[in-house]
């Protein structure tokens, strides 16, 4: 559940500043912020992902 909130507050605070930024005329800088925005949640799951991996295969291992 904690996850889940950071994914959102990540994605509510990318969402506002890339319109802040967007309709300030920088366009460009408002596409690196939803880059980085990305970035910043994938590398938030990552370390999830891995920790199902493990639990997976050691429930298959036996």
């Amino acid at each position: 559940m904690e996850l889940i909130i950071k994914i959102a507050v990540t994605g509510i605070i990318v969402a506002v500043l890339a319109q802040i930024l967007s309709r300030s005329g920088r366009d460009e800088y408002a596409l690196l912020m939803v880059l980085a925005g990305i970035i910043a949640v994938v590398l938030m799951i990552i370390p999830e992902l891995s920790e199902l991996y493990s639990t997976a295969s050691s429930i298959i291992d036996f």
